[in-house]
């Protein structure tokens, strides 16, 4: 399962690991995913994410069917039917 956030596209990102003596190793940033399930009153149906905490705490501000509209406008394919 890859991980990248399905409605807001995180995705990891690489960057370096700086030790005492700076010397420098790669490593990876990964994004703190979450899997979750919404119920979408608007539709009547229950659907499963695999989101990050940003995206849940948006969802938290706007709701879960206004932010996946938002998410569709900006042009995210979240798999979901509106």
């Amino acid at each position: 399962m890859s991980k990248v956030c399905q409605l807001t596209g995180k995705r990891p990102i690489v960057g370096n690991n700086v030790s005492h003596s700076n010397r420098k190793t790669k490593r990876r940033f990964l994004p703190n995913l979450k899997k979750k399930r919404f119920f979408i009153p608007e539709t009547g149906e229950w659907v499963t994410l695999r989101i990050c905490t940003a995206a849940l705490r948006n969802i938290d501000k706007y709701g879960i069917h206004l932010y996946l509209q938002m998410c569709a406008k900006k042009g995210f394919d979240t798999g979901i039917t509106l």
